[in-house]
């Protein structure tokens, strides 16, 4: 028999998530949380380049200093220093890869999606992305830079 972890990490490898190149990434003020990796797929260079009128897989694997219920995703772009909201279809994190409620010391990965809409400018930018506790502290905060086109 496998641990669970092992089969997790498996599915994520078969799926081409955990076993890709991991993503060089700032941590922004990760209060809660300690992130060990960050991967995009695709993304075969950096900084990765996000093809409008597709979406990228973003897979942030971090162990939880906190219990918390539930967790929201706030995803910005920061362009020239401001900070511009970037949707994301899903904002709950407990519907993206987390099993609820977040347990203190254990590890998760954080799965989404990031759509690159075609009307997005061609432009070099810096993505921050937080992932909110119960009391809208981050869990995480990370910021990694992106090229659209």
């Amino acid at each position: 028999r496998f641990c669970p972890c092992f089969r997790v990490t498996l599915l994520l490898c078969l799926m081409g998530l955990s076993c890709a190149d991991p993503v060089k990434f700032i941590d922004c003020g990760s209060v809660s949380a300690k992130v060990l990796e960050v991967n995009i797929v695709p993304c075969p260079s950096q900084p990765c380049q996000l093809h409008k009128g597709n979406s990228s897989t973003v897979n942030v694997t971090f162990t939880s200093g906190v219990d918390s219920p539930k967790s929201t995703a706030v995803v910005h772009g920061i362009i020239a220093g401001a900070a511009i909201p970037f949707p994301i279809p899903v904002q709950d994190g407990c519907k993206s890869g987390i099993q609820c409620p977040i347990q203190k010391q254990q590890m998760y990965h954080y799965v989404t999606t990031l759509p690159v809409k075609t009307e997005y400018p061609s432009i070099s930018l810096t993505v921050k992305w937080e992932l909110k506790d119960d009391n809208t502290n981050d869990l995480f905060c990370i910021e990694f830079p992106v090229k659209i086109i």
